[in-house]
Order: structure tokens, then C-alpha cells, then sequence
């Protein structure tokens, strides 16, 4: 198969080699006292002024509502019964289209599934991929939840945006959760699971990663960009220390001395795990007034089936959480998070130097005006660390917050539609070589 114009737009880029000045990275030192930072405390006085607007006007709305039904007492207690019920009620999480499990990573220590979803006509029936079309792989987030929230729902979907917007075939990796055999995976495992993963669809991709798949593809392409054809990152933080990001925050009072030992010590005392609910239970702390806010908007519709269907469906998936790996995990924490190495040059994967001026290919940076825990910021600053030039770079900013990036429908409509439509007219093989 030719190359498409792109791969040789690549090719002869990374051939010339760049002269692009590596950027300075941010730096945030550790704190010299165990004393929480500034933003810290803004985000609980926010947070409580956040939750106690929640509390007035879902009241209102529901106390409304009961008038409206003309309520007795009896009708409120079955209301509450209801409401605690739904959000008891937790399922596993489920992918929303059609996918085939066409690779397991591995026997042995397995991390992962590729999934691979067949294009749907409008009639819902199964139609055949364009034989001549680079293959697109999407890395989901890795954070103790289920891979399925890059296919969320019937019309609410990364993968079916990407099907609809002609860069079909689409595969998905699909993170297990750690077990007793893969408590020890790496991130050079991670990696070396993508590359199996490209080879198994073709040897050459477009990726596309979210949040810590934002990052993780990163580094991938670093150490592989001859197999990278072009490369989308959305909620990934690639500068750490950027913005304002809450996270590292609490990261700066749990390791105040640039330490970690209270991580090493949570991942010991679990068995050489991170179970998933210490990851939840840290997002809840981080924005109490939406969880709230979700309880309480159950409550004043918990009549409206629909209402209770879209709430079951992401409380399926927010819940239901699966531990992560220890020594990835502390990996994360040490090298990315703390020392942020991945901006200063010196991050090591595998033994392998890990240089973002490898970077070539056509970057989409996708961030969230809202998001908490990746700042824009953390995201663009790839566009400065690597050698793509700047008419390659895509910058787009959501309205929403961190999972809005992923699956709110503003976003799959007004930033993923139009990121995938330029990535499937990239991505088209001339079928008759042209001569050099």
C-alpha cells in the first residue's frame, strides 16, 4: 500500500531532523511545609457555596413538583424509597456499539483487549470498511474506570463520531483491571501493547488518546513515530506543572518534600494494587458539589424516566471502578506528576529516552474550558515540545469540564467531529503510487 500525502509530508520532515527550540518547561517545587496550597482551600470555599445552590434549588424544583402532582406524604416517602433505590442500583458498565475482542494482551499478564467496531449503515446493518484508509486506534483513559466511556452511549459516542466521520476501521484498546499477575505491569508494557496493538491493524495508525491514553500516546509516539500517522490527545496533561491543576495540588500536600512514600505505602498495604475506588473516592474530593449535585437532581426527577435512565448510565460507569497496577501507578506519580520529566527531557521508558522533538505528525490538542483536573494549558503545551510544524496543530477548547471532553455532546459534535473528518481525509492511501 502507498503512503498516503501525509505519511510523506512526515517522513521527509523527520528526515530534514527540526530546529525547533525546546521550550522551558514550568516548575513547581515541593512544598517546603505541610500546609495546603491556595488552591486547595478556593476549591472547598467554592465547593461549599457550590453545594448549598444545589441544595435551594433542587428543593424548590422538587417541592414544585410536588404540588404540581398534588403529593401526600405517602407519594414523598415513595419518592425517597425510589431515589434510594436508583442510586443503590449499580450495573456493570457496558460499550454502547457493535465491537469484536480481536486481540487479548497477554496470556501471561494480560492488561488488555483490542476491540475493533464495525461501521453501521443507517439502516443498522453491518457495511464494509474502505479497504485503502489508515486504521484509527483510540487509548481510553486509564484511571480505575471501564474503557467504555470512549463509547458511552447510543448517539453519544467517540467511537461512533469517528466511524461517522469516515476514519473507519476504528479499534479500541480496552484496560483490564490488575490483578495478582499484572500488579507489576509497567508503563514500558503499556507501551509495548500499543505497538503490538498497530502492528495487529496494520503497522501504521492514527491515535488517539484520552487523559492518562492522552499521555500514554504520547510517549508512544516518541519512541514510535514511524508507525504514528497522525496524533489526537484530549484531557491529557503533558506539562504537569501548568495551569492551576487541582490535582497536583493535593499531589503537593500528600508528598510535600517531594516525597512518595504515602503513595508506595497505599499501593503496599492493597496488595501491589490502587483499587479503583481510591481513585473515585479522590475525583469526589475534588468536586463534592457535582456529586451532590447529581443526588439531588435525581431526586427532584425521579419521575422522569429519562432523566433516570441517562443518570443510571453514567452513575454505571463512574461507580463501578477496577484497580490499577502499583508500580504503574507510582510510576505516574513519580516521573510524570512530581518531577514532571516528560517536559524537562529526561523521562526513560524501557530503557529508551523519551524525546517529544521525535514528534512529526499532525497534532489535535483537545481541553476543556471547565476541566479541573487538566487545565488547557497541561494540553497544548505539546504543540511547544514537539517538532510539528505549527500549520499542523490543532487547538480546540470544549465549553465543558474533564469528561465532557470525552463524551458531552458539544464536544463530539463541534471539536471530534470536524478532528476526525480532517484526520479521515489525511488518512486516504493513493492507490496508484506517484512517482518521486
Amino acid at each position: 500500500m502507498s503512503p498516503t500525502e501525509t505519511s510523506r509530508t512526515t517522513n521527509a520532515r523527520r528526515a530534514a531532523g527540526t530546529t525547533k527550540a525546546k521550550t522551558r518547561p514550568t516548575v513547581r517545587e515541593p512544598l517546603k511545609v505541610i500546609a495546603p496550597p491556595p488552591g486547595i482551600l478556593d476549591a472547598g470555599i467554592e465547593s461549599m457555596f457550590e453545594i448549598f445552590g444545589t441544595m435551594v434549588t433542587s428543593s424548590a424544583d422538587y417541592l414544585a413538583n410536588l404540588v404540581e402532582r398534588q403529593a401526600n406524604p405517602l407519594d414523598v416517602a415513595r419518592d425517597v424509597m425510589r431515589w434510594n433505590s436508583i442510586i443503590k442500583d449499580r450495573k456493570p458498565p457496558t460499550w454502547a456499539h457493535d465491537n469484536q475482542v480481536v486481540h487479548t494482551f497477554w496470556p501471561d499478564k494480560p492488561i488488555a483487549r483490542l476491540r475493533h467496531f464495525t461501521p453501521m449503515s443507517e439502516a443498522h446493518e453491518a457495511r464494509e470498511e474502505p479497504p485503502d484508509m489508515v486504521p484509527t486506534l483510540i487509548l481510553p483513559p486509564q484511571a480505575g474506570h471501564d474503557s467504555c466511556i470512549v463509547d458511552y452511549a447510543p448517539g453519544q459516542s467517540q467511537i461512533l463520531t469517528a466511524i461517522e466521520a469516515g476514519c473507519a476501521p476504528v479499534y479500541s484498546m480496552d484496560w483490564m483491571g490488575a490483578t495478582d499477575a499484572t500488579k507489576d505491569c509497567s508503563v514500558a508494557d503499556y507501551v509495548a501493547a500499543i505497538r503490538e496493538a498497530v502492528d495487529h491493524i496494520g503497522g501504521h495508525a492514527n491515535i488517539v488518546g484520552d487523559c492518562q491514553g492522552g499521555w500514554l500516546a504520547t510517549i508512544y509516539s516518541a519512541l514510535h513515530p514511524e508507525t504514528v500517522h497522525t496524533l489526537a490527545i484530549a484531557g491529557a496533561p503533558i506539562d504537569f506543572h501548568a495551569g492551576e491543576p487541582l490535582i497536583h495540588d493535593w499531589l503537593r500536600v500528600m508528598a510535600p518534600l517531594g516525597s512518595i512514600d504515602v503513595y508506595r505505602a497505599l499501593v503496599s498495604v492493597n496488595g501491589g494494587v490502587l483499587p479503583g475506588d481510591v481513585m473515585l473516592n479522590g475525583f469526589k474530593l475534588m468536586q463534592p458539589d457535582a456529586e451532590i449535585d447529581r443526588q439531588m437532581a435525581l431526586l427532584s426527577r425521579v419521575h422522569d424516566e429519562r432523566h433516570v435512565e441517562r443518570y443510571q448510565r453514567f452513575e454505571d460507569w463512574f461507580q463501578w471502578t477496577q484497580p490499577i497496577p502499583g508500580a504503574f501507578y507510582l510510576w505516574i506519580v513519580e516521573h510524570l506528576f512530581l518531577r514532571n520529566e516528560l517536559l524537562h527531557d529526561t523521562l526513560v521508558v524501557g530503557g529508551r529516552h523519551v524525546d517529544l522533538h521525535e514528534i512529526h505528525c499532525p497534532l489535535y490538542l483537545l481541553a476543556g474550558a471547565k476541566d479541573h483536573i487538566t487545565p488547557p494549558a497541561q494540553v497544548f503545551a505539546l504543540a511547544e515540545h514537539a517538532a510539528t510544524t505549527e500549520e499542523d496543530v490543532w487547538k480546540l477548547t470544549t465549553n465543558g469540564g474533564h469528561l465532557g471532553i470525552f463524551m458531552g455532546h458539544e464536544s463530539l459534535r463541534n471539536c471530534w467531529r470536524p478532528v476526525f473528518e480532517d484526520i479521515a481525509a489525511r488518512s486516504v492511501h493513493q492507490l496508484h503510487p506517484v512517482e518521486p
